[in-house]
């Protein structure tokens, strides 16, 4: 069986942001506040002309470069997102062309907050079975088009962006890949994040708006507990411990969330990736852009161990145990 190697990373951000000074304006909370209940100060935002391929496309160029292969080898996309740009069809078919890849597969994967992760692990399967050579993973949202601004305990959460890695085909025993990923999920959860209105259940509508409506009490212990025991149990499964993890790189719902999870493992703050202070929750693209920013900044190297973790509506959970 072949290893499942991230051969190379790219992320991209909307040049607009908005600031908690800006958020002022439109809610009755102040910087201060929004900085000590959820560690962020500004998030990316996406202009009305831009949609989730706009972020996702170069996301994807930089990462197949950075790779080092072109376009026409890369064998399957899988793009994690909860904004496409359309009901249907899908935003990896989008990125097909706009990449000018051969007829290769694409798909979309639908895993809130834990898509990029999903994302993987579906890489991770057909690398090490052998059939793919190379695989382009996106993680891209636009959640700001999603985001209620006359609610404002959610309307200072969210950002916009895009992350994405290849992952390509290794040797066939030791070096670098990846270890282990680890997916799990919830259904009694469902409730605590939702868009109540534009699916089949309900049409968008006064009484059903489709904007995001959130228990955040609830999704704040859910959300630690789970990415506590999901980190806790691909480390298990390994056979690592929290000695052998070089980076640690959470998902960036919430400086408080990421936080209470690093108390939990006794993960020093030198060893935490955080971005969530100027780029707030963006979603599927919050682990790949933490991770490519970490990369292209110097901390993580080749040969570093990195434990990824996530936490999304549904309720969904995963983790994943990578040496880059």
């Amino acid at each position: 069986m072949y290893k499942a190697v991230i051969s190379g990373v790219g992320s991209y951000l909307p040049a607009k942001r908005i600031t908690n000074a800006d958020l002022e304006q439109l809610v009755s909370l102040t910087d201060d506040w929004i900085v000590s209940r959820t560690g962020i100060k500004e998030r990316r935002v996406s202009e009305d002309s831009e949609a989730t391929s706009d972020l996702a496309y170069p996301a994807a160029l930089e990462a197949v470069q950075n790779a080092g292969i072109d376009p026409a080898d890369l064998d399957m996309i899988v793009v994690a997102t909860e904004t496409p740009d359309h009901i249907l069809p899908p935003v990896a078919c989008q990125i097909q062309h706009k990449l000018g890849c051969g007829h290769i597969s694409a798909l979309d994967v639908h895993s809130t907050c834990v898509g990029f992760l999903s994302a993987l692990q579906i890489a991770e399967q057909y690398i090490k079975l052998g059939t793919h050579r190379h695989i382009l993973v996106v993680g891209a949202d636009t959640l700001t088009k999603i985001t209620d601004y006359s609610d404002p305990y959610t309307s200072i959460l969210f950002g916009d962006g895009a992350g994405a890695a290849v992952i390509s085909r290794g040797g066939e025993a030791g070096g670098a890949g990846i270890i282990s990923t680890l997916l799990r999920s919830d259904g009694e959860c469902f409730g605590a994040l939702f868009v109540p209105g534009g699916g089949s259940r309900y049409r968008a509508s006064e009484e059903h708006k489709a904007k995001m409506v959130m228990d955040g009490s609830k999704i704040f212990k859910t959300a630690v507990n789970t990415m506590t025991s999901g980190s806790e149990e691909v480390l298990l499964n390994s056979g690592y411990t929290k000695k052998d993890v070089d980076w640690f790189i959470p998902h960036q719902a919430n400086g408080r969330i990421i936080d209470a999870v690093a108390r939990n493992l006794s993960v020093p703050e030198e060893k935490m990736i955080k971005t969530v202070r100027y780029l707030g929750n963006s979603c599927s693209a919050t682990i790949p852009t933490a991770l490519c920013m970490a990369v292209k900044d110097g901390r993580i190297k080749r040969g570093d161990t990195l434990l990824m973790t996530a936490f999304g509506a549904g309720a969904v959970w995963g983790a994943a145990l990578v040496q880059y």
